[in-house]
């Protein structure tokens, strides 16, 4: 039984009563036959636009993209995307029809879809229409273009994309001809916009058999991210490293969880370490600087595919700190908590990874961070001072000893140091005592 949504159907239902034939279509379908949850619904039908309207007097309608033959219905809260059958024009600039023409061919609307797999259509009272094969290439786990593979690509280049995020997010393996194309025109991707690149691409890092695809298609990535493309069989000449800098890349982010911002801290860690190699007169490669460099090269590239800043900020920082060594003891956690607040955990997360990348006889490394985690939820459980505002004193109280203008802020500085090296105790008198004792030194 295919699991979909009762009220998808009912919608389907108010078309057919009205005279139009009408089909749930694409990923609804797909996601239905593989039995994963579906997310969106999308139905074509052989109404006009202004015919859809009439349907739906009583639901709130969305007029997305009339004139292209789309609109959103709200049926009972769920939206649904209601599409006349349409042919495409045109794409003159690679990534959007010129025009459409409406057409009461079911399967002339289908013709002009991606992929096999997405050119499906379900009705209850037709059952399936799949005239290109679809649902044999879904049991076989087979991503195939609809047609001519370099002319769906050449129509809308982030079809090049979206194949590689599905292939990732599925398994899926691209047929042959399919992924010729796919690679020759990869230029393509030049044409589309930063944040649809942004969109696909996090899809893609986060998909469970991400690091198989960037692995087979770098000079796909690459087109987007050239930062990346120095860094593909790039020897290391170190002796903790038994991978190539690509390959120690991939390893990393296969070992992060699947959270956007860590797959792009594991991707861009080391981005940089091709423009600081330098070799000692051993003959062994060394990275001098380049947690920061890689840092900033990454701040660059998130600013160029358009990520929020909250994204950015977090990236950033877990690539400055991921190479700096960290004591076990209480009050070195407490400074790298200071410094990285919500992000420690991640940083932890990312340093392991990057140790399971290493060559095997380092990965006991890996029990260091343990013990850090857990001497972190000690500290975090106590409920630490661990910023300015979590002290015992304020500006107020310090105006009271007579401290002006920038020695407020010194002094506060100084305070919240000696709480975190465990010198003082964060409770106002002995904070006081303290500061009264430095001063007179």
């Amino acid at each position: 039984m295919l699991n979909f949504d009762a009220r998808a159907l009912a919608l389907l239902n108010r078309l057919n009563e009205n005279g139009y034939e009408a089909f749930l279509v694409g990923g609804c379908v797909r996601d239905a036959l593989r039995n994963v949850e579906i997310h969106d619904y999308d139905v074509t039908t052989s109404a006009l636009p202004q015919e859809t309207l009439a349907c739906f007097p009583d639901c709130p309608v969305i007029e997305t993209g009339i004139r292209h033959g789309t609109v959103t219905v709200l049926w009972e809260g769920l939206p649904v995307e209601v599409t006349t059958y349409r042919v495409d024009g045109g794409y003159s600039d690679g990534r959007h029809p010129d025009g459409v023409r409406f057409t009461p061919s079911l399967e002339e609307d289908l013709a002009r879809r991606d992929f096999t797999v997405n050119a499906m259509a379900f009705s209850p009272l037709r059952g399936f229409c799949d005239p290109f094969g679809g649902r044999v290439d879904l049991e076989a786990g087979i991503l195939r273009c609809v047609g001519d593979p370099s002319r769906r690509f050449s129509e809308d280049s982030l079809r090049i994309l979206r194949g590689l995020r599905f292939s990732s997010v599925t398994g899926f393996s691209l047929e042959f001809q399919t992924k010729s194309a796919l690679i020759a025109l990869r230029e393509g991707l030049q044409k589309v916009s930063a944040e649809r690149i942004r969109e696909e691409f996090v899809k893609l890092i986060c998909g469970t058999h991400a690091e198989a695809i960037l692995r087979e298609f770098p000079q796909v990535i690459g087109v987007f991210l050239p930062e990346i493309l120095p860094t593909v069989g790039f020897d290391q000449r170190n002796y903790h490293h038994c991978h190539t800098l690509y390959e120690h890349t991939l390893a990393v982010l296969s070992a992060v969880p699947p959270l956007p911002h860590l797959r792009l801290a594991a991707l861009l860690h080391d981005v940089a370490k091709p423009e600081t190699f330098s070799l000692d007169e051993g003959g062994t490669g060394h990275f001098y600087g380049h947690a920061q460099r890689s840092a900033e090269r990454a701040d660059e590239i998130l600013r160029r595919l358009r990520f929020d800043n909250e994204t950015r900020r977090a990236v950033v920082t877990l690539i400055r700190h991921h190479d700096g060594p960290l004591e076990e003891s209480e009050g070195s956690v407490r400074r790298k908590l200071n410094k990285l607040g919500d992000l420690f955990f991640d940083y932890l997360a990312l340093c392991r990874a990057d140790t399971l990348g290493l060559a095997p006889e380092f990965h006991g490394r890996i029990s260091h961070f343990d013990r850090l985690e857990v001497l972190a939820r000690k500290i975090l459980a106590e409920n630490p001072c661990l910023r300015e505002k979590d002290l015992a004193v304020n500006g107020h109280d310090l105006m009271l000893l007579g401290y002006r203008g920038p020695q407020i802020g010194a002094a506060l500085r100084r305070l919240l140091d000696a709480v975190l090296d465990g010198a003082v105790e964060n409770e106002k008198e002995l904070l006081l005592q303290y500061l009264n004792r430095e001063d007179e030194t």
